[in-house]
């Protein structure tokens, strides 16, 4: 069942008749992008109880991520398992997180993206006849399979919301048309921009990613990040080998790989990069370092749709190692670019080191996903929503 069951009935509004909110989340990209909306709810005039409970999906980088971000952890369900399976996960989400609803009777479930945890989430407040708002609504592959399971997810979630909190117009169009009655979709920009925004002008490097950054001097830092399940197995190690080969034949760059601690990615980064000078392999940094990371880079690669969406608000260049993209705004922005085989990453990289013009353009690029008040919009929206339901 996760953790014990405790009331956090003394936070925020309780004894007011102040509604309550329960935001659940379980992986690093979830915290990100709900640590801006917990905090405008939090602060907002009009007065909400949150409850913040962590499925621990990802166990080893939500707690820490939460810490940096300001985003108190009220309950942590434990459903991490080596080897685990989404069926798993959402068994025991849905176990864990079913009493919590019952013991504090939200007026809302919160949940965001398209994980295994966000779709438990999800269920559990339909199954507790709760509305439930959906961050980051919209997002279309056009792919079943790809990402997996996300895709679906994404596609669930939708048919069971209450609210809608688009990013772009074009998330927002795609859930009209799919039936989505336009009121209760809301375009609100995608919170990732608050929080970049706010490690920029809050946060410092630590002293370890000062040491790194300082040992690559001037050259180029190409930042890589992979983690995908489709991403697994021998299309992986054709990537990171075609990385090697290029960081080999460049002496003018650097990679940083933050290494995400699922064991096939760890595996297969120490067997193809260990041994590469000029390859630096860390464990996964907090919000703070990666952002600035990000901002110090000279190009990106990656299979995250959250990086994607964080580099637009840096100005940085992104190659997209995945078939599509959920995001062809990166695309249409000429923030990214889409690399579907080994063969195009290759070209990309070499297209990318030879020409500056794509980094120059970059930097003159409008953010598709907003200013960086999404927090407050989405925040705004459900107290429009909640009060009229109690009207």
């Amino acid at each position: 069942m996760g953790a014990e069951l405790r009331s956090v009935r003394e936070g925020r509004g309780e004894g007011n008749g102040a509604p309550c909110v329960l935001t659940l989340f379980g992986t690093r990209p979830e915290v990100v992008k709900l640590a801006p909306v917990v905090r405008a709810l939090e602060t907002h005039p009009g007065g909400f109880r949150t409850v913040n409970v962590s499925s621990g999906q990802h166990a080893d980088l939500v707690h820490p991520f939460a810490e940096t971000l300001g985003l108190r952890v009220d309950a942590d369900l434990g459903v991490a398992r080596e080897d685990q399976t989404p069926a798993a996960v959402l068994e025991r989400v849905l176990a864990g997180l079913d009493p919590w609803i019952a013991r504090e009777r939200p007026e809302f479930v919160l949940v965001q993206g398209d994980t295994t945890t966000a779709l438990a989430g999800a269920l559990a407040g339909f199954y507790r006849h709760v509305p439930v708002g959906h961050v980051e609504a919209g997002l279309r592959s056009g792919n079943l399979k790809s990402p997996f399971p996300e895709e679906m997810n994404r596609r669930l979630i939708t048919r069971i919301a209450d609210l809608h909190f688009a990013a772009t117009e074009r998330n927002a169009e795609t859930l009209r048309r799919e039936g989505v009655p336009p009121e209760r979709i809301a375009r609100t920009g995608n919170p990732v921009v608050d929080s970049v925004q706010w490690a920029l002008e809050g946060g410092r490097p630590t002293e370890a990613l000062a040491a790194l950054l300082q040992r690559a001097g001037s050259r180029r830092i190409l930042v890589l990040t992979t983690h995908r399940r489709e991403s697994f197995g021998s299309l992986m190690m054709q990537r990171l080998r075609a990385l090697r080969g290029f960081v080999e034949s460049h002496a003018d760059v650097v990679l940083v790989f933050p290494v995400h601690p699922n064991p096939h990615v760890r595996e297969q980064a120490r067997s193809e990069l260990a041994d590469c000078d000029r390859i630096e392999l860390v464990d996964p940094l907090g919000y703070f370092d990666f952002v600035h990371l990000l901002a110090r880079a000279w190009l990106v690669v990656s299979d995250s749709g959250g990086v994607q969406e964080e580099a637009p608000t840096l100005g940085k260049p992104v190659i997209v190692i995945r078939e599509n993209t959920e995001r062809p705004e990166v695309l249409e922005a000429g923030v990214a670019k889409l690399a579907a085989s080994v063969p195009a990453l290759a070209a990309l990289l070499e297209e990318a080191h030879s020409d500056p013009g794509w980094s120059r353009s970059v930097l003159a690029a409008r953010n598709p996903f907003g200013e960086g008040n999404s927090g407050r919009q989405i925040a705004d929206t459900l107290h429009r929503f909640l009060r009229s339901r109690s009207e």
